[in-house]
């Protein structure tokens, strides 16, 4: 997604750019911080962000005031002056974010920003990623299943390079499941489904002989229950039964990946 390999196949879009076609339009709208994110330890805070925000292409009438508006929004005015080498690794990555911010990205790329911090950095980060809802996209790839949970709307789940589910995650970082038991044709009813507003994936997970299907249905909140049943016996179709579960994203991912190596799963979270 940011350019720094080329796909091997498929196709990705970015503000309805082409990641490849489009590769320089997509990066002048993308802020991007890799794990363990390099930063020239001799330069001072505001020394390097000025350097960044040259390079960026900003006007240098237009550098100061971007600069000082990057810092306040991640805190740095404290450490502006210090030296990047002589900063705690909780700094060091609010730097990093600082950097990708400049120019205003529309979407802003983050790869396990957690890591390395302790846990009260951790939680100044969650927090500081989730401040940016609203303002701006915000993709974080992580392995830590309990921080995507905190603090992602939405999350996506890998394996191998594949897309395996993408689901919305309802406040308190878990999934709600629908178990539904209907009878009809199976391709009117997941029509039928997929017309509710907050329904995810949906799965038949068995066929009985009396022509009831059961269906595994992910919804976004609790009020997508009634939604389904409205629609169901709206459209004429049995519904014998309906009841639901929260299932959290640790679960999700498990079941899932199956039994996949670890190094081969990974969960991305908008």
């Amino acid at each position: 997604l940011t350019g720094y390999l080329r796909p091997s196949s498929g196709t990705a879009r970015i503000a309805g750019l082409d990641i490849v076609d489009d590769a320089l339009a997509v990066k002048r709208r993308i802020g991007y911080v890799p794990e363990d994110a390099p930063l020239y330890d001799t330069m001072r805070v505001r020394e390097f962000l000025e350097f960044m925000a040259r390079i960026k292409g900003l006007a240098r009438g237009a550098v100061p005031a971007a600069v000082d508006a990057v810092c306040a929004r991640l805190a740095l005015a404290p450490v502006a002056r210090l030296q990047i080498g002589k900063l705690s690794k909780g700094f060091r990555q609010r730097v990093a974010i600082a950097q990708a911010l400049l120019g205003g990205p529309e979407v802003l790329i983050l790869d396990e920003p957690g890591n390395g911090l302790d846990p009260r950095q951790i939680i100044e980060m969650r927090e500081l990623i989730r401040s940016f809802a609203g303002s701006l996209t915000v993709l974080v790839t992580s392995h830590i299943l309990g921080e995507i949970e905190r603090m992602a709307d939405r999350v996506a789940i890998l394996l191998g390079g594949r897309l395996l589910a993408v689901h919305a995650l309802r406040a308190g970082g878990a999934t709600r499941r629908l178990r539904l038991q209907v009878r009809g044709e199976d391709g009117p009813v997941r029509s039928c489904l997929g017309r509710v507003r907050g329904v995810g994936a949906i799965a038949l997970a068995a066929t009985s002989r009396d022509d009831a299907r059961t269906y595994l249905v992910d919804t976004d909140g609790p009020a997508v229950a009634e939604g389904v049943a409205a629609a169901l016996v709206g459209a004429g179709f049995g519904l014998v039964e309906l009841h639901e579960d929260a299932i959290d994203l640790e679960a999700l991912f498990l079941q899932l990946t199956g039994g996949a190596p670890a190094s081969a799963r990974h969960a991305t979270a908008a």
